[in-house]
């Protein structure tokens, strides 16, 4: 069942968000956290991710933004280095309120705390009208990727950040689908090198382990494949009806991850 519910939704949702530049990230993360602990759940995304971006800078990588790349991108990996620091200090936290539903037991910890309210506040970037239409000027690129990338770091939450802030660069889509992935690669490697970094320094094992690989594996075969089937079939999708399903979709999760269901 694990396989199966990774490999539809990064399938499905790297496919829908080929053209928006963000919701891969976003949504995988709470179905990779319905198998492992919040904090592996974040990593393993960020492996995805990762190599979803190396991909899909093969496919349209040719067309990014060097410039953006330069002004947006090198804050947000400088951040992206605290933000992450930041998420494996608050990992070690232990349970704040623990109750039963039924059979199951209910976890409510800081770490799932902070990322539920992350993701409530980005769904309402993706549901509410006044907020779903910003977008920030040139001048704004350096704050841009220092927020996007400490919030890419510390949760896994980039890619509608940064979209808003492209989005008003004025370049083409190809562009735009170019340099996104571009940058969210430089930041998904900033994080992932964090993470490593700071649980060797903790002498602690790695967070993932030898039979988690095997359901990352088909996250990153299933992303490779969307890619694919988005560039193909689904260019025509508005980014107003990825909103729309990324904000519903993140609404529900966080708060079931809040409540500690998840």
């Amino acid at each position: 069942m694990s396989f199966v519910l990774v490999s539809l939704s990064a399938l499905f949702v790297s496919a829908l968000t080929l053209y928006s530049g963000f919701g891969l990230g976003t949504l995988l993360m709470p179905i990779f956290a319905l198998f492992f602990p919040v904090e592996v759940a974040v990593a393993a995304t960020a492996i995805v991710h990762g190599a979803n971006n190396i991909f899909k800078i093969g496919v349209v990588g040719r067309h990014a933004d060097r410039t953006l790349i330069i002004r947006f991108g090198i804050p947000a990996i400088l951040a992206a280095f605290v933000g992450a620091a930041a998420l494996v200090s608050v990992s070690h936290f232990g349970e704040i309120v623990t109750y039963s539903i039924g059979a199951k037991t209910a976890e409510i910890t800081p770490m799932k705390l902070v990322i539920a309210v992350l993701m409530l506040v980005f769904a309402f970037f993706e549901l509410l009208p006044k907020l779903r239409e910003l977008k920030f000027d040139r001048k704004y690129l350096v704050l841009g990727g220092l927020l996007s990338g400490f919030f890419g770091g510390f949760s896994g939450h980039q890619g509608a950040l940064r979209s808003a802030f492209l989005v008003k660069a004025g370049i083409s889509t190809e562009a735009f689908v170019g340099t996104n992935a571009a940058i969210g690669f430089m930041v998904d490697m900033a994080r992932i090198a964090t993470y490593i970094v700071m649980f060797l320094a903790a002498q602690t094992a790695s967070p993932i382990g030898p039979d988690q690989w095997p359901l990352i594996l088909v996250g990153m075969i299933s992303a490779f494949a969307g890619v694919m089937i988005g560039k193909r079939f689904l260019h025509k999708v508005t980014v107003q009806t990825v909103q729309t399903v990324t904000g519903v979709l993140l609404l529900g999760i966080a708060l079931a991850l809040g409540s500690g269901i998840i």
